[in-house]
């Protein structure tokens, strides 16, 4: 085919390919962008393939200058900016929706093939999660394969070529790659990257608790972070709760905590809990192992704020992060990416003696109380001076007067403290650990609310915990003259099993029991229960977790080691990038020389056959002239051996095809060697 001809229009087959790789770049576009965006990509798909085969194409100038004005303004309004990696992939991908309408030649081909291939890119930007990944590699791949038909032409019923030679050329690459990526030095902390403002509201924590902001969450299947036991294969004993921040400041149904944490000093020994009362213990879920500790390697997703968590409590803080007043985390930087370290963690609460300081911080009550609120908690006290009492007391009351728990209590504000005691009586976690702080204070025994989150999924084939948001869960602690602070979760009174499962799987076990309303189809829950489904979702876990450890968390720290490990000293990133450089020339020079060796093999052995006939030849007295050809030399050959005349024709006729022609088979050269053996048998 003439290039003047093939300039004419883009051939049916290469387009094809084209439009399915681009196809496979709009995952990563619906999670980030504009929704018209991608919306407009698909729309010009569409179109290409009416307008292709019938010659129309986007021609008129004015016009794609009217069109890319009109694109940018809406780029703008849409994100109210031109700067940062949404408007400017944005951009991109409006750019190529003009070039898929307006491209009619081999040359435009070629270019739309660049274009999807700084999508793929910039796909990468965006997410860097495992299925976007598979997603763009597989757009890569077809891209690969696009070029492929192109070049070789759209001969009728050829599919599978294009796609046997990508994968040959992928395999080929998959060497180069593994040895760039484990040996090219990290530039930055870490190989994932994230281009975008990671907002502390998109994790759903925040250092106010407020009704109803934990409830929000209870649907969201985002994930928090994942956590493993180093220590252990199976999972700590007893329910896990996962501290986040510890607040102080009361408001009746609203907390906050501190906005700039002050840090504690510590010692390493901890303080035995002393023993409780039967009753009480069964209220305060609270572990007692002896002052075991917990060593736990978490992988904390992005979220833009200073939150670091870890089982209640941690007393040894990973680099970069202080232990705040109220045994939380509190990472020094934001953390804008995803944070992997190690903690350790008592089980056992401490028994250093509560400064004066912190005592008038965690009786601190707002004005707006009503007295009925505080004829309430003072009952309590005057009933016996125990605080443990007071505490037995208070859950008493949440567990005998029909307190309910629920996912929707309906709206409360911050001084609704009356109406969630004596009227409605329904409420989420945040709600009852608010509204019990509030009372032990008015009580007189300081107490101060903990935000975190409790349980998580455990991954029996990745041997992980995944805690997700809708997780998040606030308890409060009192403190206790004979134990210091201790957890008290009364949210364990209104809702018991909560504090032994995460939040899913308790609300499963609700709905199995009748005592909630599913919101999903029941043969949906029905098809979700099965054990198939269950697997496939716990591989896939896995997998995210090895991708997002592995491959995203290979940062120059785990490089560092493995160099080390494998006896490879760092000599600075330039050393180590001409190391590596002479590392790929060494190996593209092997594969050369293998791919020569590989090709002479098999004509040596053809040649080697044919100077073996012609030295029989000799013998019979017909010589080869050093510039005479195979065709010539037989012609006088057979001449001057008329008896042979026939043999000498078929083995040069073999050895011309052996020789000349593009492919070989095996059969026939080992044809053409029997020939040559016979003759030379036949000689003697």
């Amino acid at each position: 085919m003439s290039r003047s001809k093939r300039d004419r229009s883009i051939p049916r087959r290469p387009l094809l390919w084209l439009a399915a790789a681009l196809l496979f770049t709009l995952p990563p576009m619906f999670g980030s962008l504009a929704a018209w965006v991608p919306c407009l990509f698909l729309v010009t798909l569409a179109m290409k393939f009416w307008m292709e085969p019938k010659g129309y194409r986007l021609r008129f100038a004015p016009l794609k200058l009217i069109l890319a004005a009109l694109a940018l303004g809406a780029i703008f309004f849409s994100y109210g900016s031109l700067k940062g990696i949404e408007p400017g992939v944005s951009l991109l991908v409006v750019l190529m929706s003009l070039k898929i309408l307006e491209a009619h030649t081999a040359r435009e081909f070629q270019v739309m093939v660049m274009m999807a291939w700084v999508l793929c890119l910039c796909g990468f930007f965006l997410s860097q999660d495992f299925a976007i990944a598979l997603c763009l590699l597989v757009a890569f791949a077809l891209l690969l394969a696009a070029l492929v038909q192109f070049h070789r032409g759209s001969s009728p019923g050829v599919f599978w070529p294009p796609l046997g030679a990508t994968c040959k050329l992928l395999v080929q690459a998959v060497p180069l790659v593994v040895l760039l990526f484990f040996l090219f030095p990290r530039i930055n902390t870490g190989f994932r990257f994230d281009f975008r403002d990671v907002l502390s509201a998109a994790s759903g924590f925040s250092d106010r608790l407020s009704p109803g902001s934990i409830a929000s969450l209870a649907n969201s299947s985002d994930i928090a972070f994942r956590a493993e036991f180093p220590e252990s294969k199976s999972r700590p004993p007893g329910p896990m709760y996962w501290r986040g921040v510890v607040m102080w400041r009361c408001e009746g149904m609203e907390w906050r905590a501190p906005y700039t944490p002050a840090s504690i000093a510590h010692s390493s020994s901890l303080g035995a809990s002393s023993a409780r009362r039967t009753e009480f213990a069964r209220a305060l879920p609270v572990q007692s192992r002896g002052g075991k500790a917990i060593r736990q390697r978490i992988t904390l997703a992005p979220h833009g704020a200073h939150w670091m968590f870890a089982l209640d409590r941690p007393f040894e803080e990973p680099p970069g992060t202080t232990l705040a007043n109220g045994n939380y985390l509190w990472s020094v930087q934001p953390i804008r990416k995803p944070r992997r370290y190690e903690v350790v963690s008592s089980l056992e609460s401490t028994g250093k003696e509560l400064q004066p300081r912190e005592r008038k911080a965690a009786l601190e009550l707002p004005k707006s109380i009503s007295p009925a609120v505080r004829e309430l908690a003072q009952s309590w006290t005057t009933q016996d001076s125990d605080p443990r009492a007071t505490v037995n007391n208070a859950l008493q009351f949440f567990r005998t007067h029909g307190f309910r728990y629920s996912l929707s209590p309906g709206e409360y504000k911050k001084n609704d403290l009356d109406q969630f005691l004596f009227h409605r009586r329904v409420g989420f976690c945040e709600h009852y650990a608010a509204s019990f702080a509030t009372l032990m204070r008015l009580a007189g025994i300081p107490a101060r609310v903990v935000v975190g989150y409790l349980g998580g999924e455990y991954n029996d084939l990745g041997r992980f915990f995944l805690v997700r948001q809708a997780d998040t869960h606030a308890w409060c602690e009192v403190w206790l003259p004979d134990s210091g602070w201790t957890r008290v979760d009364p949210t364990s009174i209104v809702a018991p099993g909560r504090a032994s499962l995460d939040l899913n799987s308790f609300l499963d076990r609700r709905i199995a029991s009748g005592e909630m309303e599913t919101r999903r189809n029941a043969f949906v829950t029905q098809l979700a229960r099965l054990a198939i489904f269950t697997n496939i979702r716990l591989a896939w876990e896995t997998l995210n977790y090895e991708w997002d450890t592995r491959i995203l968390g290979f940062d120059a720290d785990v490089q560092e080691a493995l160099l080390a490990a494998a006896g490879i000293a760092s000599s600075g990133p330039f050393f180590a990038i001409a190391q590596i450089l002479v590392v790929v020339a060494a190996l593209l020079i092997i594969y050369t020389c293998w791919m020569q060796l590989r090709t002479r093999s098999r004509t040596d052995r053809v040649k080697a056959l044919y100077e073996r006939f012609c030295r029989k030849l000799t013998r019979l007295g017909v010589r080869r002239d050093p510039w005479e050809g195979p065709s010539d030399f037989s012609r006088r050959a057979a001449q001057l051996l008329p008896n042979e005349s026939q043999r000498i024709q078929d083995i040069s006729n073999t050895y011309i095809a052996l020789r000349y022609s593009a492919k070989s088979a095996t059969i026939v050269r080992d044809t053409f060697a029997k020939q040559v053996s016979a003759f030379a048998a036949h000689s003697r």
